[in-house]
């Protein structure tokens, strides 16, 4: 008979997300924020890149970017995406599914204005995702920022922050000889704080 310590309990995933989260934060060595970000075009090509998560909360998961580079488009045309968390040095994953919605300008004016003068640098003169002549090019365009503007570059209004209101939410922890545990929290109505239901899934 097989015991096992510290299963994943049927509790509030959100909650359960803030104790891993948690963890984390402790336990990796880098970027315990980081997770990938899957989205999809309308023909369903699906692309998926590492992004950093800025917030959090029962109203979902939210991570900032230019609107106008691949993913900002792709986010445009089609608002639904995956989250997927991965710390190896706690052998956990947690999977998160749902629709995307842009957060407020003032929401957006304030991560940005919290950020180091040079990532608002960086952001401001890219052109995201678009063909580059020389990496000169752009560190000149970042250099003629920084004299009309010093440290204190405005928010472009394409660079703004996006929040997942997860409908699902996976928890995945490794266990020995592959008998992994997966415990799957789904909610019926988005718009709503409660109403999750639980259930383990077959590894």
């Amino acid at each position: 008979m097989l015991a096992e310590q510290n299963a994943i309990p049927d509790s509030d995933p959100f909650a359960l997300f803030d104790a891993w989260f948690a963890e984390a934060q402790v336990a990796e060595p880098d970027d315990a924020n980081a997770m990938a970000l899957a989205t999809a075009t309308p023909q369903g090509a699906p692309s998926v890149r590492m992004v950093l998560l800025k917030g959090h909360g029962p109203d979902g998961f939210v991570f900032y970017t230019n609107a106008e580079s691949r993913k900002g488009g792709e986010i445009r045309a089609n608002p639904r995406a995956a989250l997927l968390f991965h710390w190896k040095s706690l052998h956990r994953q947690i999977r998160i599914e749902g629709p995307l919605a842009e957060v407020s300008p003032a929401m957006a004016d304030a991560y940005f204005a919290s950020r180091h003068p040079e990532s608002r640098l960086g952001s401001a003169a890219s052109d995201q995702s678009r063909p580059l002549d020389s990496r000169a090019t752009y560190l000149a365009r970042v250099e003629a920022l920084r004299a009309r503007y010093g440290g204190d570059v405005p928010r472009p209004p394409h660079w703004t922050g996006f929040r997942l209101a997860p409908e699902r939410i996976e928890f995945w922890q490794d266990r020995a000889h592959r008998l992994h545990e997966r415990r799957l929290f789904t909610r019926a109505d988005v718009g709503s704080p409660g109403g999750w239901t639980s259930e383990l899934l077959y590894p």
